[in-house]
């Protein structure tokens, strides 16, 4: 039998310095990954660049690729998404901002990408408003944190990511139905699209388009901006 999908978001909000620890906590975490495997799919904690590739296909179907556009990318890692674009939209006009909350991230992202139309900040929040906003990942890892405190930390990104998103936004969970080890329970953040979809819709005025059928245990929501 499964259990109730939990009312995303509203539970007791962490206190500021709770919040500060969570966000130093994720930051810990992904330094330590790039610092051991480097600027590779490993370092974002993904498995391999086929799989960091179908999620960003899913991701960017937010996107508007008739127009140019500018896009946020929160939680950039290493800019892998940034190669992407080059790769399969090169002939775009993207004006594209990378997030992330590590700077030994970003310090590998500005050596290996340099332009005016592709920049990377250290930050929790982007610092513009963007047409879009993507975030690959960044909901995982719940970094010691009880199931509760973590959503409302969810909520807390979302809400951002929409306040600095104009058309819409996209962005990824691990399924609660995903085959883990006992070591990664411990740590992975798992749910049904239920409980965000409510979120989004409810609480953030967007309309939500659930993409679950790509071959992975994972699901993406598409969440247009009215």
């Amino acid at each position: 039998m499964s259990r109730p999908a939990p009312a995303a978001g509203t539970g007791v909000a962490p206190d500021s310095e709770t919040l500060s620890g969570m966000y130093a906590g994720v930051e810990a975490y992904y330094s330590a990954r790039v610092a051991k495997h480097g600027a590779t799919p490993l370092g974002v904690d993904w498995s391999c660049q086929a799989t960091q590739n179908m999620r960003f296909v899913q991701l960017l179907k937010i996107c508007d690729f008739s127009a140019p556009f500018s896009l946020n990318d929160i939680g950039c890692g290493y800019g892998a998404l940034c190669a992407f674009l080059a790769m399969r939209h090169g002939e775009s006009a993207i004006d594209y901002l990378g997030v992330d909350l590590s700077r030994a991230m970003i310090s590998r992202a500005r050596r290996r990408f340099r332009g005016p139309d592709r920049r990377f900040v250290v930050g929790r929040a982007a610092p513009r408003v963007a047409d879009y906003s993507v975030a690959s990942g960044i909901m995982n890892v719940h970094v010691g944190y009880s199931r509760g405190v973590w959503e409302v930390f969810i909520a807390t990104m979302l809400g951002d990511i929409r306040r600095t998103s104009r058309r819409g936004f996209a962005v990824n969970f691990v399924a609660e139905t995903a085959v883990v080890t006992d070591a990664q329970a411990a740590s992975l953040y798992r749910t049904g699209p239920e409980p965000w979809v409510r979120y989004c819709e409810r609480e953030l005025g967007c309309a939500v388009d659930v993409l679950d059928n790509y071959g992975m245990r994972e699901f993406t929501l598409l969440a247009r901006c009215s």
